[in-house]
């Protein structure tokens, strides 16, 4: 049977050599451009069918059009969290923590509509309530060492999950604001690592778990909480 794929990455389709493939320039995850741009998807989408009208393989070739900017530039949220706290405080264990639980409850409405406007959430891979994903990260703060609420996994594993599953809280909620364009991940990255609290306890947790006596905790706060791109980004 003739296969044809789409290619985010050039140089592994190069090197696999599957029977068709077309490269997209295009950002991680979005092997179709931008969302929402039908007419853009559908003329990716034809260029990876046309394809199969190669005769023989292995075929790569390159689409010639980025992808419509969609809205990262210079977005601003039509709704963004706002603390009353001054950020100076936020050195405070207790008013971080206390500033983190406050953002996380003004995101809780955005989050609510997203999931409802979607009907789904990728929130959930940690297997904690959202409820109690905000207290277990933060229990870290100060050294602390909170008990593990999943007796099956590790809790440098269970800790490195329930962040996965607050930065994808964070994310829904904000994308589900009205007012801009679906930004991309570079966008929400700026925004997240830049703007709220949550990034700040973070890295206040990572510097916690790497003095801890677990090697896996140790390794999850070097390496897994906060991305390469963004270990000196400072609010």
């Amino acid at each position: 049977m003739p296969t044809t794929q789409i290619s985010l990455i050039r140089e592994h389709t190069k090197v696999i050599r599957p029977p068709r493939a077309l490269w997209v320039p295009f950002e991680f995850g979005r092997p179709l451009g931008a969302p929402n741009d039908a007419i853009f998807q559908t003329k990716v989408l034809l260029a990876a069918l046309k394809l199969l009208e190669a005769s023989s393989g292995p075929v790569l070739e390159d689409f010639p059009e980025d992808a419509p900017v969609s809205g990262d530039i210079n977005t601003v949220w039509a709704c963004p969290v706002n603390l009353s706290i001054e950020k100076a405080n936020l050195s405070n264990t207790e008013q971080l923590r206390e500033a983190f639980k406050m953002e996380m409850i003004q995101l809780r409405s955005w989050y609510d509509l997203a999931v409802k406007k979607r009907g789904r959430t990728t929130v959930g891979v940690s297997g904690l309530n959202l409820d109690v994903i905000g207290d277990f990260v933060s229990a870290f703060l100060g050294g602390g060492m909170p008990e593990n609420p999943r007796k099956d996994l590790p809790l440098g594993l269970v800790l490195k999950l329930a962040v996965d599953d607050l930065k994808a809280y964070y994310f829904e909620a904000i994308t589900a604001q009205p007012g801009h364009a679906s930004p991309g991940s570079n966008r929400l990255a700026e925004w997240f690592w830049g703007e709220t609290v949550g990034a700040e306890v973070l890295r206040a947790v990572k510097q916690s778990c790497t003095k801890s006596n677990d090697p896996m905790l140790q390794t999850v706060a070097m390496r897994l909480l906060i991305p390469m791109a963004q270990a000196n980004h400072s609010n």
